[in-house]
């Protein structure tokens, strides 16, 4: 069977936080080696940063979509897992309200598919990779299955906050129909999508005479982000690894105290303390490795698949002015089919005009969604890092002091005696 997984994409200039923001201190729920309090901590940074693009979505937002219910359906043929989809909306082009079907993966891929096809030059959020298990007796892990529903989850709802695609027939359809078999027969035969595939290759190998220089500084910035995004997105994999690496090692290192402390009667308090500050800190690192995981990572990976998304879409572009181009100048060159050529011009010259600010009102849309997204990302993770360092140092203090005490009340014994 078929799996698939997420991408991503970054800006230069995503992370604009006001350094001047004033932190609120709160008190944490967690105790330390001794028993005692943990010490007030600075207020969370995602919380602090409340962005205005969340209110804006909350009170302009008419259609929420929720993808839940992953079910294996096995056939003669083939395994496949089916997703429940529930839409609750208030969109009068919806008879209804309140809407379930249920769709599995390639119905995801159609949907896709379609809108690329009538929406080119529009930035269309990508699904998670294909996948496919081997080896595994169960065609689908759980873990495996539920990192792909979030990200058809993330999938449909970015498209119900897109302006232009939410209200695509071919989404309604999608979020409606209890059979998509009529609906998908309606799509563009294979020889036509062959002959575009032909013209689209033969327009790339002739270039273009004239690029607008505003989308040269779009497919570089598309290009560097891409580099970018793709080093980041490794980086991040290898600190999770390298912190499984090093949690592993601090539960094989805490035991090894509590066996010394059953040796070391007089060591035995505070060797059992160590050990007790080992075991927490293990803990603490396994959360922030889940974290790490379950946050930051996701968005990343996702935005590594936006930043193919964007280079398909500059190709459609591109192919889109070629063909202008050429139409262009067979009119010049071929005055007697003049007639017959200008209305094509004509309407190339309209759909390049469409195209270039549909991609541009889109390109504005995406560096928002991109800014939300990783700012909100990035800020969780800071945040976790200062919880998590200063919950260890916490601990280590506290276990410090405690045995300042022991020492001072030993020396105060001594003098006394």
């Amino acid at each position: 069977m078929s799996g698939h997984t997420v991408p991503a994409d970054i800006s230069d200039h995503m992370l604009d936080l006001d350094e001047d923001e004033d932190l609120e201190v709160f008190s944490k729920n967690t105790t330390l080696a001794d028993g005692g309090p943990m010490p007030n901590s600075p207020g969370s940074m995602v919380n602090q940063y409340q962005l205005e693009e969340d209110h804006q979505d909350v009170e302009t937002k008419d259609i929420f979509v929720t993808v839940d219910n992953p079910e294996s359906h096995i056939t003669a043929i083939e395994t496949f897992i089916m997703y429940r989809v529930v839409t609750k909306t208030s969109r009068s082009q919806f008879d209804s309200s309140e809407y379930e079907v249920h769709r599995r993966y390639q119905d995801f891929v159609w949907l896709r598919s379609r809108l690329e096809e009538n929406y080119p030059t529009l930035i269309v959020h990508p699904l998670p990779e294909k996948f496919v298990m081997k080896g595994m007796v169960e065609r689908f892990s759980d873990d495996f299955i539920e990192t792909r529903r979030k990200a058809l989850h993330r999938f449909l709802n970015k498209l119900c906050e897109h302006p232009v695609l939410s209200y695509s027939q071919h989404f309604k359809a999608f979020l409606t129909a209890h059979d998509l078999g009529p609906h998908k027969k309606q799509g563009p035969g294979f020889l036509s999508r062959m002959g575009e595939t032909m013209r689209a290759v033969a327009i790339s190998v002739r270039g273009l005479r004239n690029k607008p220089e505003e989308f040269t500084v779009m497919q570089e910035y598309i290009d560097d982000f891409s580099t970018k995004i793709c080093s980041v997105d490794k980086v991040t994999q290898r600190v999770i690894k390298e912190q499984k690496e090093y949690m592993d090692e601090l539960k094989q290192y805490s035991p090894s105290y509590f066996q010394w402390a059953e040796l070391e009667a007089e060591l035995a308090e505070p060797l059992q303390g160590v050990g007790n500050c080992i075991e927490r800190c293990s803990k603490e690192t396994e959360d922030q490795i889940h974290h790490l995981s379950e946050v930051l990572l996701p968005t990343l990976h996702e935005y590594v698949l936006c930043a193919d998304t964007l280079k398909a879409v500059m190709r459609r572009r591109d192919n889109i002015q070629a063909e202008y181009e050429v139409k262009n100048e067979a009119l010049v060159s071929r005055r007697v089919e003049q007639e017959g050529l200008q209305e094509e011009v004509e309407d190339l010259a309209g759909r390049l005009e469409q195209a270039n600010s549909a991609l541009k009102g889109d390109w504005t849309l995406w560096k928002n969604v991109l800014r939300t997204d990783l700012k909100s990302a990035f800020a969780s993770a800071a945040d976790r890092n200062v919880d998590y360092y200063e919950k260890c140092l916490a601990v280590w203090e506290s276990f410090l002091l405690s045995q300042r005490g022991e020492c001072v009340e030993q020396k105060d014994w001594e003098h006394a005696s």
